[in-house]
């Protein structure tokens, strides 16, 4: 075998950990990246928040006018900083403090508490809201043990999910003895709740009003036999059934609607997830200013005491501070990274769509994440990284980078137009019909037309489905 040399060139791209930590820091959400930086500063004894650093927010703090507005100022994470030999204390070790237990005089630090979340109490469901009302209820045994079955066949709306004879059933009863405490249930609060259809809930929710008032007794009859004419919007038909007037069907379905079809639905909120915006979007003159939230990371250093430790020497601490050192200044420098991308692809995405903010969703300009990689030197998949989770607080709301993304259609003067635009307008003129002659999908796409816009039937009724909103013949209502 004859061996011989052969220089070959090319390109390879190795995935260090390092590289895996910048990408996947990239798209996090603010939260989970708050959660990151504190996990770090837990692990590495080389990286120190300052103090006094911002602390996590929703409102972007005033920035001084003397102050830049590149990442790396707004960021403040300094890799370098000189830390003085000596620190200020604000008190000797020979202060005394005493904190007594049940003197009084000095209380419990805040530390020694859970956090403020903790201290709150865990919502209540409708579940446990039945069985506190059951609780104070004169039941006997066997009423109550029917009572805790019912109530925990019912479901999150408030409705019986299961009929009285799979009740008398499992506990082994004749079904005559469940219908009394079912009776009973459906009188606890909220009114409706034990209803086994949506007639009986509006009946029960009914039964708790006054029955003085207009329309009453028209409503009761409605919700009794006639729901289904009422939910195909067949007022002719409704009067000519129930005999009554145009205002006593009007008094009878503005009473019905406001009635709750899901009276449980209240009862089981959940906790409210917070959103932090990551950029902050202000009218400047006659354009837009774009800068990072200010307040959304703390203000990261090198610990220099620790890091002049491991100057010198070859032993394991050397060795175990300079891995760490390492660590936190390519955690200090992706953050940075993190940041500059995020604040570059958002000032792309304003700039781009400058009309939005200028005069509304309707003036949305088509976009992909191909026109922001392009605009910005990136690829398509880091931009896609980016816009993940990601919000920015601008005059016109809270929104994710990714709501300014969307197809084209083609318009008839040769333009193209953003499918959100097109869905704002829809919602527009839907907004503006006469409430009992609903626009029809075929009338909004003449509607369309008209401003240029061609486009088929089928999608003008997806995006108006992606809107929540009903067909015309559900959309018929009485003035």
């Amino acid at each position: 075998m004859k061996q011989s040399l052969e220089l070959k060139l090319g390109q390879h791209l190795a995935m260090t950990p390092q590289l895996q930590q910048a990408i996947r820091l990239l798209q996090l959400s603010t939260l989970e990246l708050q959660q990151e930086v504190r996990s770090v500063l837990d692990r590495n004894p080389l990286l120190e928040e300052e103090e006094g650093g911002a602390a996590p927010g929703l409102e972007p703090a005033p920035t001084p006018p003397e102050e830049t507005h590149g990442p790396e100022t707004m960021l403040n994470l300094s890799a370098d900083a000189p830390v003085p030999e000596e620190l200020p204390v604000d008190s000797a070790w020979e202060d005394v403090f005493d904190i007594g237990v049940g003197g009084g005089s000095a209380a419990a630090p805040d530390e020694d508490l859970p956090e403020l979340e903790a201290r709150n109490s865990a919502p209540q469901t409708l579940h446990d809201h039945l069985l506190w009302q059951m609780r104070l209820t004169p039941f006997t045994d066997e009423d109550r043990a029917i009572a805790l079955a019912l109530i925990d066949a019912i479901d999150e709306d408030g409705y019986l999910r299961a009929s009285l004879e799979e009740i008398a059933e499992m506990l082994e009863i004749e079904p005559e003895a469940v219908a009394p405490v079912l009776k009973q249930i459906q009188h606890f609060d909220p009114p409706g709740v034990g209803a086994r259809d949506l007639g009986e809930c509006l009946l029960l929710q009914l039964a708790a009003l006054e029955a003085e008032q207009p329309g009453w007794a028209a409503a009761r009859a409605i919700c009794a036999e006639h729901l289904h004419l009422l939910g195909r919007h067949d007022y002719t038909q409704l009067r000519a059934v129930l005999g009554i007037d145009e205002d006593t069907l009007r008094a009878a379905v503005r009473l019905i609607c406001q009635l709750n079809p899901r009276p449980g639905e209240g009862l089981n909120e959940r906790p409210s997830e917070y959103v932090v915006p990551d950029v902050v979007v202000r009218r400047q003159g006659r354009g837009w200013r774009v800068e990072l939230n200010p307040e959304i990371l703390p203000r990261l250093r090198i610990n220099q005491h620790y890091a002049r430790m491991g100057e010198s020497g070859r032993d394991a601490a050397h060795k175990y501070i300079q891995e760490h050192l390492a660590e936190a200044r390519w955690f200090i420098k992706s953050l940075q990274n993190r940041q500059e991308t995020v604040l570059k692809v958002a000032t792309a995405i304003v700039e781009r769509q400058r009309a939005f903010f200028e005069r509304g969703p309707e003036a949305m300009r088509p976009m992909v994440l191909r026109d922001i990689a392009e605009a910005v030197g990136m690829h398509e998949s880091t931009i896609s990284r980016v816009t993940n989770q990601k919000y920015m607080l601008t005059p016109r709301g809270l929104l994710e980078f990714k709501y300014f993304f969307s197809s084209h259609v083609s318009t008839d003067t040769g333009g193209v137009a953003s499918a959100t635009a097109i869905r704002a307008l829809i919602g527009k003129f839907i907004a503006e019909e006469p409430p009992l002659k609903p626009l029809s999908d075929s009338q909004l796409v003449d509607m369309l037309a008209a401003q240029g816009i061609q486009i088929a039937r089928r999608t003008v009724a997806k995006y108006r489905e992606s809107l929540n909103i009903s067909p015309s013949s559900q959309r018929k209502r009485l003035t």
